[in-house]
């Protein structure tokens, strides 16, 4: 029963790392040498549970050992070259015949195994001493990655010692000792990590196999748990052993207390964080799961608010939360110095709520000031990230930087962490650990923080960014609306322009006097209406739609506004249907093509604005139609429509046709341009119906 639990274990152990090996995608004879091993070893384990197969004959078990030593010797011999692409390559060769030959022999030959137990052990003293001298072989030619390989020849090695132990004890007794079998599997499984060491180690074989922080910490909780419970069951059955009536009490008490005490240790943040860092530093190549670290630092700056303050503290504890740090500062660089724009300490765990705090007033001294500017000015110029407590070891590994030692002691701060942009210092972090452990700054540390640098530095620029173009939106925003105020002013100058213009001669006129009145009834209200445009946004996009014949609205724009230029247009209307949209912005797009036409038209030229529909009914067309100058293609595409671009010099926005494409267009309809130069243009607008 005791080898049972042995064997279960290292099945266990060895399925899971075939597992693994299953997960490498990258094909190879190493590979499927190993997998072919390794579920060797698995078959072998299992099969020897006896609580599952019931009890195990000696030709059963020599059978088994032989299968299992025949799939290693196979993997030996695939060491001994690199350069096999597959398993028939290594079999191919007279070597590796020759390697498995006894182990060959010895399944072909019922009579080894079966009649002769005497022979059959001296086939598996010969099947551990090849593996030996094959493992010899192995290590000496791995040459520079015998470091790599030593994890491996310890584990064949000391397995295939035991084999021999086993199997030599065997032939002298003639019979194989039971404690030997029992204590197979547990040799096995412990030294089972040696095996794994070698897998990641040796980079040739192409076997990259992954276990994470997380499993490897769980892992070595459940062990030193079961260890503690271990020792622990020990001492309460020395004590019920020795202790008479009260042992049994005393032994109750002593389990419970046990498990309370185990509970309050596992469930300790502080102890996890110790036996993390262990693992990390002892277990790991690396210092970091990069994976892990950088999807926590995404989602944790994503989850920033749209506030300044909210994104500068998100970066400040983005760089603490990679390190496991308490408390930072985090400054900016502006014109004046250098601005605490964020603070994250232990005890608030909040962002300052003055985030607007000078360098001189964030710390207590001028010493202090003068270290944060001297650090800033030094990394400034190479991009460097500075340890303070390496610093006051080893100042000459910071060649140029000068700083006073005893400020540097009363600081408290560790790390000084630099925010490049554009190849100049845009900000930095000064963190400290607080109660946590302090990182070393080597190499692989500098890497990490120098990519969290850059993420964050990138987050909090990005925002800055967005920021100004926001604004510059904002601005952008304001000037077109005041580009058409302005064009909008124009137009009603040249109304009052007009009627002064005619006062002279007709002011004792008294349908002139009521023509003037009525002119300036209908300024006000467009003055009125771009004062509210000024003042009141959202009035101005929403609008005010109604509904009307578009022919009467045309006829009033001819007849009021464009009535002071020449050549004066006729309307036509050939078949009409009312729509609804906003009255003052058709009448605006109906103006400005019309006198634009009236423009580009000689004086005995001819305007005409024809009001008909369209073949399928939905649409109400109007056509603007002059027999002026017209435009060529290039025009029309490029400059036509072109906000600002206009051929009129001081005395045109260039925004007219812009404005009647962009409200057409808005409410669902269209506006084509037909033209050719010296013949007329046509301006077609579609209004949808319905």
């Amino acid at each position: 029963m005791i080898s049972d639990v042995g064997y279960g274990l290292n099945s266990l152990a060895h399925l899971a790392l075939l597992l693994l090996l299953l997960t490498v995608r990258k094909p190879g004879a190493a590979k499927h040498l190993l997998v072919l091993a390794t579920t060797a070893t698995f078959l072998w384990s299992t099969t020897l549970i006896t609580s599952l197969f019931g009890p195990i004959s000696l030709s059963w078990l020599l059978s088994a050992d032989v299968l299992k030593q025949l799939a290693w010797l196979l993997f030996l011999a695939g060491c001994i070259q690199t350069s096999f692409s597959n398993i028939s390559d290594v079999l191919k060769r007279p070597v590796t015949l020759i390697i498995i030959a006894p182990a060959l022999a010895a399944l072909l030959t019922p009579y080894l195994l079966v009649v002769n137990p005497a022979w059959s052990f001296l086939v598996l003293i010969v099947l551990s001493l090849e593996v030996l001298v094959l493992l010899e072989v192995v290590y000496r030619q791995a040459g520079r990655e015998q470091w790599a390989f030593k994890p491996i020849i310890i584990y064949l090695g000391a397995t295939n010692l035991f084999e021999f132990v086993t199997y030599a004890n065997a032939t002298m007794v003639n019979q194989v000792e039971i404690g030997y079998i029992a204590a197979r599997g547990y040799i096995y499984f412990l030294l089972m990590p040696l095996l794994v060491i070698s897998i990641r180690r040796i980079h040739h074989w192409g076997i990259d196999i992954f276990i994470s922080r997380d499993v490897v910490l769980h892992s070595s909780l459940l062990l030193v748990a079961g260890g503690y419970l271990f020792v622990m069951a020990v001492v309460g059955y020395a004590i019920n052993y020795m202790g008479g009536n009260w042992g049994a009490t005393v032994q109750i008490i002593l389990v419970v207390m046990s498990f309370a005490l185990l509970a309050t240790v596992f469930l300790s943040n502080g102890f996890r964080t110790k036996i993390k860092v262990f693992i990390t530093k002892h277990f790991f190549a690396n210092q970091f799961d990069y994976r892990v670290e950088w999807v926590k630092l995404t989602q944790w700056l994503t989850r920033a608010g749209d506030t300044s303050s909210d994104v500068y503290y998100a970066g400040l504890t983005g760089m603490l939360n990679a390190i496991q740090y308490e408390s930072g500062l985090l400054f900016k660089v502006t014109q004046n110095g250098y601005e605490c724009v964020a603070k994250a300490s232990p005890i608030t765990n909040t962002a300052s709520t003055d985030n607007n705090e000078s360098l001189t007033d964030s710390k207590e001294n001028n010493a202090t000031c003068t270290t944060l500017e001297t650090l800033a000015s030094y990394s400034d110029k190479n991009g460097w990230i500075i340890d303070t407590d390496a610093y006051l070891v080893k100042p000459f590994d910071y060649e140029g930087l000068k700083l006073d030692r005893d400020a540097l002691k009363a600081w408290g701060y560790q790390l000084f962490v630099p925010f490049l942009k554009d190849g100049k210092l845009w900000g930095f972090a000064v963190l400290a650990s607080g109660d946590n452990e302090k990182i070393s700054l080597n190499w692989e540390v500098k890497d990490y923080l120098t990519a969290v640098s850059e993420q964050v530095g990138t987050y909090m620029q990005h925002h800055e960014a967005a920021q100004v173009v926001a604004e510059n939106a904002q601005f952008a925003a304001f000037n077109r609306m005041s580009a058409f105020v302005l064009h909008d002013l124009k137009n009603v100058l040249a109304q009052v322009d007009l009627i002064l213009a005619n006062a002279q001669q007709h002011k004792h006129n008294p349908e002139f006097i009521e023509d003037t009145f009525e002119t300036l009834e209908h300024t006000k209200a467009r003055m009125e209406k771009m004062l509210k445009q000024l003042t009141d946004k959202k009035a101005v996009e929403e609008g005010v739609n109604s509904e009307f014949l578009i022919s009467e609205l045309a006829k009033d724009v001819v007849n009021n506004r464009c009535s002071g230029l020449r050549p004066l247009p006729t309307v036509h209307v050939l078949k009409e249907t009312a729509v609804t949209v906003d009255k003052d912005k058709v009448a605006n797009v109906l103006y400005h093509l019309i006198s634009n036409a009236q423009q580009a038209t000689a004086d005995d030229g001819e305007v005409d604005v024809v009001i008909t529909g369209n073949s399928d009914n939905k649409s109400q067309l109007v056509l603007i139609e002059d027999t002026g100058s017209g435009m060529d293609k290039a025009f029309i595409e490029e400059r036509l429509f072109k906000p600002f671009d206009t051929t009129k010099g001081n005395a045109g926005m260039g925004i007219g046709a812009y404005d009647a494409k962009t409200y057409i267009e808005s409410i669902g309809g269209k506006l084509t341009v037909q033209s050719e130069p010296g013949r007329g243009s046509c301006f077609t607008l579609y209004f949808p119906i319905g």
